[in-house]
């Protein structure tokens, strides 16, 4: 497994990852703003590959005036679910920020189907939105403090 910075050329695949997803753990109107995402509002994002296939990728994005960084658009092959890839990728940006300056607060912003996963990284529940991602698809704000 490496996890490596994102490059243009993973579009198309990270693409059809989040194909993958729907409509377990995305919502099929997630899928234009992912792509609206990686076309434009890409800050940091790192894939994970095994065996040079592209199997998951993560995002951060940075709010330096309220010392925050954001975790962004998390997305794992079905397959390679439970296996610690995304364990791995949470706790690969959690090194990364954490040696940035000015970073206090990783937020995450998920969906009642996965908080418990970032719960074991440390991160905590702090409100919930109801249908806030589509209807069906909570929003659950969690922070880890770095």
């Amino acid at each position: 497994m490496d996890i490596r910075k994102y490059i243009p050329e993973d579009n198309e695949r990270l693409l059809k990852l989040l194909q993958l997803n729907i409509p377990k753990y995305f919502a099929v109107e997630e899928a234009e703003d992912y792509e609206v995402y990686l076309n434009s509002k890409i800050e940091d994002y790192f894939v994970i590959e095994k065996e040079g296939e592209i199997i998951g990728g993560g995002g951060i994005n940075y709010f330096p005036e309220e010392k925050t960084a954001r975790l962004s658009w998390d997305l794992l092959h079905p397959n390679h679910h439970g296996q610690g890839f995304g364990k791995q990728l949470v706790l690969h940006r959690i090194e990364y920020v954490s040696n940035k300056k000015g970073y206090d607060i990783l937020v995450v912003r998920t969906s009642q189907l996965v908080y418990p996963f970032y719960e074991k990284s440390g991160f905590r529940l702090e409100n919930i939105s109801k249908d806030y991602w589509a209807e069906g698809f909570d929003m659950y704000y969690m922070e880890l403090y770095i």
